[in-house]
């Protein structure tokens, strides 16, 4: 590469980085990590501040769920928004690996229907793990707590949200604004790269 890429290169990485988790004043809309920065930064946390989520990211979290791959695009996901105070706490008390729901202002429920898709649950793993990455994208903290396929994690949220029959929980992820900065573990492992081969 000569000098002009170079310097090319360098000027539109400094964009990037001058652009991150900023608010854009032209459009109102929060700019966001570059994705592959975005991914190796995800994190699961657990507590979270007294600050509420925005509507706006909320929708954007939804939006990037919905956007996930899905098998023969049959997108067999479901959404539940909590916000609720007395429903956060509730299912904080029922589910063993919950118990951040007690700090979190909001949840999304990730749910699926096994009569559209013999595979919902993993279209809908796809669908958790774009809200996980949207919400790091967004600045908010987020934790995956599975439900499925735990049948008493996924009555408990039966419970409090009535699902249809063919309506299945997969996880609910607390969500809200970190309480205090938490860093992401490096799970580079090369022992697990395989190439051409076992």
């Amino acid at each position: 590469m000569n000098r002009y890429g170079y310097f090319v290169l360098f000027l539109i990485t400094g964009i990037m980085a001058s652009s991150c988790c900023n608010n854009s004043p032209e459009t109102g809309k929060a700019r966001t990590k570059d994705a592959i920065e975005n991914i190796l930064s995800r994190k699961s946390v657990r507590k979270f501040s007294d600050k509420p989520v925005e509507q706006g990211k909320i929708d954007t979290m939804l939006r990037a769920g919905m956007s996930a791959p899905s098998g023969k695009d049959i997108r067999p996901w479901e959404f539940i928004v909590v916000t609720e105070r007395a429903k956060l706490d509730s299912l904080a008390v029922e589910l063993p690996y919950a118990k951040m729901l007690e700090t979190a202002r909001m949840a999304i429920i990730v749910c699926g229907d096994s009569e559209k898709s013999g595979y919902w649950y993993l279209d809908c793993s796809a669908a958790a793990q774009n809200v996980l990455l949207a919400a790091e994208a967004l600045g908010l903290g987020a934790v995956w707590t599975a439900t499925y396929p735990y049948e008493e994690r996924m009555a408990a949220v039966n419970r409090h949200f009535p699902l249809p029959e063919a309506v299945k929980s997969l996880c609910v992820i607390p969500v809200g604004y970190p309480a205090a900065p938490t860093s992401p573990k490096d799970k580079w492992d090369e022992s697990k790269i395989h190439t051409n081969g076992w």
